[in-house]
């Protein structure tokens, strides 16, 4: 793999057929979108539900870095008795056992894909904004990055924090597939007059920055927001979704009164906050520190998105 990255990727899975023990499986390759890894083979360690007492001595041989992504994310259909003691199991818990596994082994470094959500669920966030996370996911986000950097002064193992937006890529599913439904579909869409900025991320994008990270002797120690570095009004999502997929999108004009109260009216107010409200990070540290670019623009990475089976 000419200019890969002088390293193997092991991958841990939850898999519910296999509890409280690791199998060495081998995978065919990565997919595609891995730059310069794509093709290669990995090996992946099926280790069960996460939680405090999850395992992870097999998967941690010879390891010198992690990238943990696992995460209870948004329920739509939320059944938890208590739901902040469900996210705090496996967002907090399980990350934190994980980390002092990891460190005890001797992992140098611990990457942890947070979200933007424990910084704050609206307007322009930057690293140095004071945390203000409003749900569930985001709370239990922000509590592990805390107890991230006591496990790191602790031990010495190196911490580096990345907290996204909505990401996005072939496989997207949610809201983003349903956008994406809507417009294949060419019916008229009432978002002509939203003025909206909202930043997204493409997974390619987000899987070269998580190399940088892994990399980059100036990560350790920091958090970065993270995106593609372009910013989209929801009608403007729209049209580069159309482009991607030679569609003509069909806008019309509703006031944002109008529209905001029919979304809240049907149940959808999580939708409403994110097709009217505005949600943008600065990238300016991981530019500058870093000296990261996004490999990826969004018109490609938008049609990759639409183009894949």
């Amino acid at each position: 793999m000419a200019n890969a990255p002088d390293f193997e990727v092991i991958a841990a899975v939850r898999n519910e057929r296999v509890v409280n023990k690791a199998a060495a499986v081998e995978i065919p390759a990565l997919p595609a979108g891995s730059g310069d890894h794509a093709g290669a083979h990995l090996k992946h360690f099926a280790v069960g539900d996460i939680s405090a007492n999850t395992d992870w001595s097999s998967a941690l041989d010879g390891v010198d870095a992690i990238v943990h992504l696992a995460a209870r994310v948004h329920v739509m259909k939320e059944i938890a008795a208590d739901p902040v003691t469900a996210f705090r199991r496996v967002n907090v818990e399980g990350t934190i056992n994980l980390a002092r596994q990891a460190a005890s082994r001797g992992v140098k470094r611990f990457v942890f894909l947070s979200s933007v959500k424990a910084n704050g669920d609206s307007g322009t966030l930057t690293e140095r904004d004071t945390p203000t996370p409003v749900d569930s996911y985001g709370i239990t986000k922000l509590e592990a990055e805390t107890a991230l950097r006591a496990v790191s002064r602790d031990t010495g193992m190196e911490v580096v924090i990345i907290r996204p937006p909505l990401v996005y890529g072939p496989g997207v599913r949610a809201n983003f597939r349903s956008l994406i439904s809507l417009v294949r579909s060419g019916m008229p869409l009432p978002f002509g007059a939203v003025q909206n900025q909202r930043s997204f991320v493409a997974v390619d994008n987000l899987v070269s920055f998580l190399i940088t990270c892994v990399q980059h002797p100036h990560a350790a120690g920091e958090t970065f927001l993270i995106s593609d570095g372009h910013d989209l009004s929801t009608p403007e999502l729209l049209q580069h979704i159309g482009n991607a997929m030679g569609v003509r999108v069909r806008l019309f004009s509703m006031p944002h009164w109008m529209l905001k109260g029919a979304l809240n009216a049907f149940g959808r107010k999580a939708v409403a906050e994110r097709l009217l409200g505005s949600l943008c990070v600065d990238i300016g540290k991981a530019r500058t520190l870093l000296q990261w670019i996004p490999p990826v623009d969004v018109a490609e990475a938008l049609r990759r998105t639409v183009m894949a089976k």
